[in-house]
């Protein structure tokens, strides 16, 4: 077994990676158990001695020394028998064939003298010391070649089949593992993974809709009740857009700036004689329009469309309260109000009775001509005439 250096958790031989931790373990013993066992070392063989060849021993030769001294025989005395030489030393073997040795040849014996009657024999005398033979020379050292070495053949030992674990196989390199491991033993893959989550369609992935439920549990009403959402929005957008044009052109009426634009015809359907239609657009107040009865009309042409913001109306003769006072002033009035394509829009405007200025918001586009038709006025009474002192029209810039 193996223990983790991270957890120490016990593995396997062969595992690599920890089953707890996914540590790396170090290299495993798998290798070294499964590959053949390596040849072993040989060392250089030794020289193989030569075959040793025949010594030959040559035939003895005569010794070129001195002869070994002997007692002379005295006169009539036995003679004794010659004392044997010693034998030289034996040459050393030579690496040359050896000569065939000539056989020896034995020394004929010599006769015994004859010795007289009355000379007693003498005691046969001693044989000389025989000296020791010197000890023969060593043979000469020949330089050999070493032989090759053989390299032995390698045994291949017998492995024990390792038994692979059965379990699931891992995801990633498919390796089998134990059920009771976290971590692939030989990539360190994670085994007990999450069942990932189908991915959600795109409507899902935006607010409020970026939850996930289980099956059954309102997914179909939610999905009607946003096809309702969605199809009220068109009809409100559908129905509502004139409304809805009309609130941003006003808010750009109020945000943005306005000036006074002149019309470039003025025309009244009837006036009174020294007060022309034109006195109510020449820019003066005590100067006015004068309408003899109820329901004349002022009519200014402007020469290209605009964006009419509002309209400035001076009722009366003056915009001092005694001269005021003196004339008849309109306190109700109808914009007719023509567009560049043809459409016409009315507004209703009420005047106070007051001198001085009052401003009348109307907010509409493509305007190309206004007419203010006279509805109610006071102080009407015999030779007093409707008086407008000015009208002041203003455009979006």
């Amino acid at each position: 077994m193996r223990s983790c250096p991270a957890c120490g958790t016990a593995n396997r031989e062969d595992d690599e990676f920890c089953g707890n931790c996914g540590s790396y373990l170090g290299w495993s013993s798998r290798a070294s158990r499964n590959a053949p066992a390596a040849a072993e070392p040989v060392g250089p063989a030794e020289p193989a001695a030569p075959a040793a060849e025949p010594a030959t021993r040559t035939p003895a030769e005569p010794a070129t020394g001195p002869a070994p001294e002997t007692e002379a025989p005295s006169a009539g005395a036995p003679s004794a028998p010659p004392a044997p030489r010693p034998e030289p030393p034996a040459e050393p073997a030579r690496s040359r064939a050896p000569e065939p040795a000539a056989p020896p040849v034995a020394p004929a014996p010599a006769p015994a003298p004859a010795q007289p009657a009355h000379v007693r024999p003498e005691p046969p005398a001693q044989p000389a010391p025989v000296r020791p033979e010197p000890p023969a020379p060593e043979a000469p050292v020949v330089a050999v070649q070493p032989a090759k070495p053989i390299a032995r053949r390698p045994v291949v030992r017998p492995v024990a089949a390792d038994e692979e674990p059965d379990g699931p196989p891992c995801p990633a390199c498919g390796t089998p593992n134990l059920p009771g491991r976290r971590f692939c033993r030989r990539c360190a893959a994670p085994l007990q993974t999450r069942e990932q989550p189908a991915p959600l369609p795109w409507w899902r992935t935006v607010w409020p809709f970026r939850r996930r439920v289980r099956s059954g549990s309102g997914r179909a009403l939610r999905r009607t009740l946003l096809v309702l959402a969605v199809v009220g929005l068109l009809c409100a957008g559908f129905l509502l857009l004139p409304a809805g044009r009309y609130v941003f052109e006003d808010v750009r009426d109020k945000l943005g700036g306005t000036a006074e634009i002149s019309p470039s015809d003025v025309t009244a359907s009837a006036h009174a004689p020294g007060h022309p239609a034109s006195a109510a657009t020449d820019g003066l107040t005590n100067k006015y329009w004068a309408a003899p009865t109820l329901g004349s009309s002022l009519t200014c042409t402007f020469d290209k469309p605009f964006r009419l913001v509002g309209v400035v109306v001076y009722p009366g003769v003056s915009t001092e309260p005694e001269e005021f006072r003196q004339g008849a002033r309109p306190t109700r009035a109808e914009l007719i109000i023509t567009k560049a394509d043809g459409e016409v829009q009315e507004k209703t405007v009420t005047l106070t009775d007051k001198p001085g200025k009052q401003t009348v918001r109307t907010g509409i586009s493509d305007v190309v001509s206004v007419r203010l038709v006279l509805k109610a006025a006071s102080g009407q009474g015999e030779g007093r005439p409707i008086a407008v002192g000015e009208v002041e029209f203003f455009k979006r810039t």
